[in-house]
């Protein structure tokens, strides 16, 4: 390369150099005007903020509930079943007011009849409990559900109990203990 090719090259650099200096300095006037025109505006503009409310006064409340009847305890369902049985067709009134039998705190299904016995023209039916044997006869309550028992045979005790349908209607139902034979 020849050394008038480095030398033109050079001076076009040059030249562009000074253009662009020429070019900020032309700027930097419009600058100058915009800074002046930007610290007139913040001295003439007033910012217009509402204040903020002040915090209302926080006044607690005390929580009554507690001395209420908690929701799934016994005793508010002894208050439902007592409720219930002040209904005049309700199937409860007779069962909520009479004295509970020692057999009505087991469930049907931890009872098993294992014998029955004729004594005096009566029939009786042996219930084991507990590994407890109980004798009981037409009339007795067992079970939870109210269960009072209708009838008993050599092979089985019949029973009436009372129980809530799915719409919460109170009901009648048949159940039965079969006499269970262990195998020998």
């Amino acid at each position: 390369m020849s050394t008038t090719g480095t030398r033109s090259s050079r001076l076009m650099i040059c030249i562009a150099i000074v253009a662009m200096g020429a070019g900020l300095a032309g700027c930097s006037g419009e600058q100058e005007e915009l800074s002046q025109w930007m610290d007139q505006q913040r001295r003439e503009v007033k910012p217009n903020v509402e204040p903020i409310a002040a915090p209302k006064q926080f006044v607690p409340q005390p929580y009554v509930a507690l001395s209420g009847v908690e929701p799934f305890s016994n005793q508010k369902l002894t208050v439902a079943l007592k409720q219930e049985a002040r209904q005049p067709n309700s199937l409860l009134s007779a069962e909520i007011n009479r004295r509970k039998e020692p057999l009505e705190a087991y469930p049907l299904d931890s009872m098993s009849m294992v014998g029955s016995v004729v004594r005096g023209g009566r029939q009786y039916a042996l219930l084991r409990v507990d590994n407890l044997l109980y004798q009981v006869k037409p009339g007795d309550y067992i079970g939870q559900n109210y269960g009072k028992i209708t009838k008993i045979s050599e092979t089985d005790v019949a029973l009436r109990e009372i129980v809530q349908d799915a719409a919460g209607e109170w009901i009648e139902r048949t159940s039965a203990l079969q006499l269970q034979e262990k195998a020998r």
